[in-house]
């Protein structure tokens, strides 16, 4: 069969091709090799800019359109080189040279991966395709997803709705503060995210800059690798290093993303579980099908859906982190691999997080319910009784609520006041305990 939506094994190249396409321009192969022309195109033009040999304008105009045009029939043709060298760096290599034919500049090609080894090409290659995709997709997708709960929690600020602690009525609160929870850990946890630097590897076979010394011993290569990888590629270079990059910082990025992706498995099970409860109804659209034997359900299938894909993200992530950062003494191959696969978690997690903002639209707040739900549990102003009574020096307050309160099928207003009413306080007191309802005891947040 070819290939196509309904026959590929991964549902990201499958059905969820049309959601997530826009990843090819990190992740696909078709990117890395385009990133390994960039990174091939710069150095050689860093080069002949620190005066190795002459490039003329022409010549680097003309390069710098190889990179900038890069195309999937170039593509093809460093893959038809690959079949032969059976090597995927080396076949950008030759391509390359093929390109310096083209633009009149054949005797500088053996310039072309001057000093280098493959690793100096994809250490850089995959943290620039990375570093484009968190800047350009992931981190505005996230930053957009915490403002909108920001806008849902000030848009619900002052909904009192019944808290649930272990399952059980607790102190009441309000729906916008418990937007706020998930808005301020997303905030925070993409606040970390962005401390992390995005750094390359690059110095020779085993990161000692071997060739380049003995073949320019007077040069600061050190300094000349520093200059290029951060100002041509806009990375930092790590400075000590074995053949390949040591992963560590790009295991930060996958810990991170996985701990965002937590709060979004918690975000999911809450809001999935305000929806069981009535508190949420959702919006119908004609067409649409909830159940195929039960013709009334709207199922909350965003959320779940969200969930699930967040939990393949988290499963790879975790690989990923802990695998790339180990490898046997200067290198082994195992990272070579692995790394083809970051940008799988990557598109699992996008998915979740249009599930999650599909779902949140069609979120319809059911004040009846929240409010009758308030209404049947006068039991949880007993805290506040209590510590009124405490700051009045009250014999025994809380054990005195617990008797009324613990363990009753229901405690109504009436049993409330009749219990405010039977307290040896003065009445401005009573006054005060009878004023506090589950409606309006939500405590004090910071604004938002």
């Amino acid at each position: 069969m070819e290939l196509n939506n309904l026959t590929a094994i991964s549902p990201i190249d499958g059905r969820y091709r049309k959601q997530l396409s826009f990843l090819e321009e990190y992740f696909s192969e078709y990117a890395l090799m385009k990133y390994r022309v960039i990174v091939e195109i710069e150095y050689f033009i860093f080069l002949a800019d620190k005066k190795f040999f002459k490039l003329l304008p022409k010549q680097k105009q003309l390069l710098k359109k190889v990179a900038t045009d890069f195309s999937l029939d170039d593509a093809q043709q460093i893959k038809q080189i690959e079949a032969t060298t059976n090597h995927d760096v080396k076949a950008v290599e030759y391509f390359l040279k093929e390109q310096l034919d083209k633009c009149g500049a054949a005797e500088l090609k053996e310039w072309i991966h001057f000093g280098l080894t493959s690793q100096d090409i994809n250490n850089t290659a995959i943290p620039m395709s990375w570093k484009a995709c968190m800047e350009h997709d992931y981190l505005p997708t996230i930053i957009n997803l915490q403002q909108k709960l920001t806008q849902l929690a000030r848009q619900w600020k002052h909904v009192s709705m019944l808290a649930r602690t272990h399952g059980q009525p607790a102190s009441p609160t309000t729906l916008g503060k418990e937007l706020m929870v998930f808005a301020e850990r997303l905030e925070n946890q993409v606040q970390l995210f962005t401390h992390v630097p995005y750094t390359a590897k690059f110095g020779g076979a085993t990161g000692n800059f071997n060739a380049h010394a003995v073949a320019f011993p007077g040069k600061d290569w050190v300094k000349l690798a520093n200059a290029f990888v951060e100002n041509s590629l806009g990375l930092q270079r790590v400075q000590f290093s074995t053949q390949i990059e040591h992963y560590d910082n790009l295991a930060a990025h996958f810990d991170s993303i996985k701990r965002i992706n937590n709060i979004l498995v918690d975000l999911c099970r809450d809001i999935w579980t305000y929806i069981s409860m009535d508190y949420f109804k959702q919006k119908t659209k004609a067409g649409e099908v909830g159940s195929s034997a039960m013709p009334h359900k709207v199922n909350p299938i965003d959320f779940e859906n969200a969930e699930g894909n967040l939990g393949v993200a988290n499963a790879l992530l975790e690989h990923l982190s802990a695998k790339l950062p180990v490898s046997r003494l200067q290198r082994d191959l195992t990272d070579s691999t692995v790394l083809r696969n970051i940008g799988v978690p990557v598109a699992n997690t996008l998915l979740a997080i249009k599930s999650i903002e599909k779902g949140l639209d069609k979120l319809l707040l059911n004040e009846v319910k929240i409010k009758d739900d308030l209404d049947n549990n006068w039991a949880v102003v007993a805290e506040a009784i209590q510590t009124v009574l405490r700051r009045e020096n009250y014999p025994q307050p809380y054990e005195a609520l617990k008797e009324l309160t613990r363990g009753k099928a229901s405690i109504t207003k009436d049993d409330i006041q009749q219990f405010i009413g039977s307290l040896k306080v003065n009445s401005t007191v009573k006054k005060e305990l009878k004023a506090i309802t589950p409606h309006n005891y939500i405590g004090v947040t910071p604004g938002f």
